[in-house]
């Protein structure tokens, strides 16, 4: 009877988890821990002159009762809070200002819109209660353009209680509210932050209110403009792109278009601005748009320049796209042109969704208590490779290890090259730092590269704007 014998995967390796900077520019001023770096160095903003208002100021929309809640809810942000969840990741959060260097404060009275709690009753005389509800919310957020000048950031406040059925379309009725309500702000200039309250999962009502206070207080310091920490080893000089599509609702099959959102990175992985372009006569296969040799040639262009016009018309030196989807022949081309200037394009296809997953074992048929270690790439093929962006991170618990899904086996991602001539284990140590980059969340990382975390969320907002304009977006709107 042959014996099983432990054997070694060939080109395995496991990566370090990537450093994040911050607010000082001295050379030991990085951390793995993005809140912990937060609070020790300050926002990576802070490098950046005036590149946010002090204080932050927050205007409300809601009902009356609703208004006081988050009235509430920004004193909260401004005390200190102590973590009751996550304990081997989340720390103590001390106050705004003492995280971010900036307060926070209600702006002027005639930035709170209070609505009518008759609302209540139109919803439920109402045969499409979704479209009158957003209809509602959505005269609120425009009643404030004329004092855009008096606030920074809406927060607006749902009651989940009262208004869950109104969030979404019944049966072909591609509806969402939180989409719709974001598109309408983005095309105004606002930046707007949806409370959800009425469920003991909600930030009102969720029992750790230090992880609340540490997501909220992340996501308005940078819908604020704010930069809360960048990449510590990206390659200097580089331009990264997360490329994503999104179908328009309610068009007939043969006159539908395709959103393509393309979103720019500086090699800080810092978000810059995105564009988005829409392209009818598309090649769609299984739901998926690609575009044509001109219309990749025009996303790409445009993305160039939004990179050049904030380096002072530098070119990058290199270029990474990300996207979900392969890169068709005519996909490829319209890139190479468009980069031809650049020394360096690379080009990968980010699956999360294959046939290819991994255990960790003791020994032969004995599991491991715990999952794969994040951070480790096994080469497949050629330009092929999986790369663990969830799992164990030994580092960031006094060397104990913790899980951040905390159950369930974590999936790799499939990383395929269509172009470049770059090491292959830079650019999965790349992807595996850009999925500590989405400042949408207080967690250490996500699944998917910032890149394509982003242009997912921006192709879905966008695709309900009003008005799509040939023109580049702040991403924060977005957020």
């Amino acid at each position: 009877m042959t014996q099983n014998q432990p054997f070694n995967l060939p080109q395995h390796r496991r990566l370090g988890e990537p450093k994040l900077k911050f607010g000082s520019a001295e050379p030991n001023a990085v951390d793995e821990h993005p809140l912990r770096g937060l609070l020790e160095f300050g926002p990576f903003g802070n490098r950046r002159l005036a590149s946010v208002a002090n204080p932050i100021r927050i205007a409300f929309i809601g009902q009356n009762v609703m208004i006081g809640r988050l009235r509430k809810l920004m004193t909260e942000l401004r005390g200190s809070h102590s973590p009751r969840e996550r304990k081997q990741f989340l720390i103590d959060y001390p106050g705004f200002s003492r995280v971010f260097g900036v307060s926070i404060s209600p702006a002027d009275n005639v930035t709170t819109v209070v609505l009518p709690d008759s609302l209540d009753d139109d919803l439920r005389n109402s045969a499409q209660p979704q479209h009158t509800l957003a209809e509602a919310l959505t005269s609120a957020i425009m009643s404030l353009r004329a004092h855009l000048h008096a606030f920074d950031v809406v927060v607006l406040g749902l009651d989940d209680s009262k208004w869950s059925h109104c969030y979404h379309g019944v049966g072909e009725d591609d509806f969402d509210l939180h989409d719709h309500l974001k598109a309408y702000a983005a095309s105004a200039g606002i930046s707007l932050q949806i409370i959800r309250g009425g469920q003991s999962q909600r930030a009102l009502e969720y029992f750790c209110r230090c992880s609340v206070m540490w997501r909220l207080g992340i996501a308005i310091y940078t819908k604020a403009g704010g930069i809360p920490w960048a990449l510590a080893d990206a390659v200097p000089n580089t331009a990264y792109i997360g490329i994503d599509y999104a179908l328009r609702p309610g068009a007939d099959p043969d006159d539908r278009f395709a959103i393509c959102c393309a979103q720019v990175f500086d090699s800080d992985g810092a978000g810059l601005e995105f564009i988005a372009y829409g392209a009818d006569d598309l090649l769609v296969q299984r739901r998926n748009p690609y575009l044509r040799k001109d219309q990749m040639l025009k996303v790409m262009s445009r993305s160039l320049s939004i990179y050049q016009r904030r380096q002072a018309g530098m070119m990058p030196e290199r270029v990474v796209v990300h996207k979900n989807t392969e890169f068709k022949r005519d996909e490829i081309r319209g890139c190479l042109d468009a980069f031809s200037g650049v020394k360096d394009v690379e080009l990968l296809q980010v699956q999360r969704s294959h046939g290819w997953t991994g255990v960790l074992f003791n020994k032969p048929r004995e599991p491991h208590s715990y999952p794969s270690h994040r951070g480790q790439v096994l080469p497949i093929g050629e330009h092929e490779a999986l790369v663990w962006t969830q799992g164990i991170i030994q580092s960031l618990n006094q060397g104990k290890g913790w899980y951040k899904e905390g159950k369930g086996i974590p999936t790799p991602l499939l990383i395929t090259r269509f172009a470049g001539r770059g090491d292959f284990y830079d650019l999965c140590n790349e992807t595996l730092a850009l999925t500590k980059m989405n400042w949408n969340n207080d967690g250490p990382y996500t699944q998917m590269p910032v890149t394509l975390e982003y242009a997912d969320v921006l192709a879905q907002v966008v695709k309900r704007m009003p008005h799509l304009e040939p023109r580049p977006y702040p991403v924060r709107l977005f957020m």
